[in-house]
């Protein structure tokens, strides 16, 4: 944490903002931890861990609507990335399959659901983008889903950050619990995509 520490809280905040505005497209970006790092450090503020749920929320839904518009309009970068990894596009047509014929309320929990699995925003992102008739009402379960994904990682951080008294650690059991959550949202997703129909 040494290195960290010589970064403002603002520094860590703004970084914190992009990553949750670019993981829709590089889900590898690490945005839950540094939202998590930005909570830590500025945890000592009134009323700065709602004003960085604010923040985090309105970045995830303008990164949904980036990757919607690039999706859309079939960039070069997101066919490009499709064509190579052909598990992705195999999850994409499988998510689109899955939206057809789908309520409002169960679409609303696939939208938001899929902000706690690895991928989950990247893949729904680019089926809706390929699907311009889901796109007028993805976007009210995308607001939710961010506000509260936004809700959720912000809430995480601050309470490990009451209680543990050390930085690190609080850091280091928020991103554990996260993943934990994470993972098992993942397999409850896959069992049941494996599950026969009845």
């Amino acid at each position: 944490m040494g290195a960290i520490a010589l970064i403002g809280p603002a520094w860590i905040c703004v970084l914190a903002l992009f990553a949750v505005l670019g993981d829709a497209l590089l889900p590898f970006l690490p945005s839950g931890t540094l939202v998590v790092l930005a909570v830590l450090r500025t945890s000592q503020v009134a009323g700065a861990p709602v004003f960085l749920a604010l923040g985090v929320a309105l970045a995830s839904f303008l990164g949904d609507l980036l990757l919607l518009s690039l999706a859309r309009r079939g960039a070069s970068l997101v066919d490009r990335r499709l064509a190579g990894k052909p598990q992705l596009a195999a999850s994409v047509e499988h998510v689109q399959q899955s939206l057809s014929g789908r309520s409002p309320g169960a679409t609303a929990a696939m939208v938001v659901v899929a902000r706690f699995v690895p991928a989950g925003r990247t893949v729904l992102d680019l089926a809706v983008g390929y699907s311009p008739d889901q796109s007028r009402s993805f976007l009210r379960w995308s607001a939710l889903a961010a506000v509260v994904w936004a809700g959720y990682i912000v809430t995480l951080g601050w309470l490990n950050s009451h209680w543990f008294d050390t930085a690190w650690l609080s850091l280091a059991v928020s991103c554990c619990a996260a993943t934990a959550i994470s993972t098992a949202v993942a397999r409850v997703i896959r069992r049941r995509r494996r599950r026969p129909a009845l």
